[in-house]
């Protein structure tokens, strides 16, 4: 079993999300295969950078990774109300 993490947790939205990976891809202004290496928990030597995070999360409209963040130091991640 894979433990999880935020690269995982993110990697999950973009390939099983809402929006098909490429489209991701071309909304955050990545290559498709950096986009998908760049989310590969597998591979240690590409990383996920907060900015990219951010891009995903916007592209997506998915919080499922905010969640995990929040939980993972103790917090409850709950939309604003206005």
């Amino acid at each position: 079993m894979h433990l999880l993490s935020i690269t995982k947790v993110t990697q999950d939205i973009v390939l099983e999300g809402n929006k098909p990976a490429k489209e991701v891809a071309k909304s955050i202004g990545k290559p498709y295969s950096t986009l998908l290496r760049e989310i590969n928990p597998f591979d240690d030597n590409a990383k996920l950078g907060a900015e990219t995070l951010m891009d995903i999360l916007r592209a997506t409209n998915e919080v499922k990774p905010l969640e995990y963040i929040a939980r993972s130091i103790g917090y409850t991640l709950k939309p604003r109300t206005n």
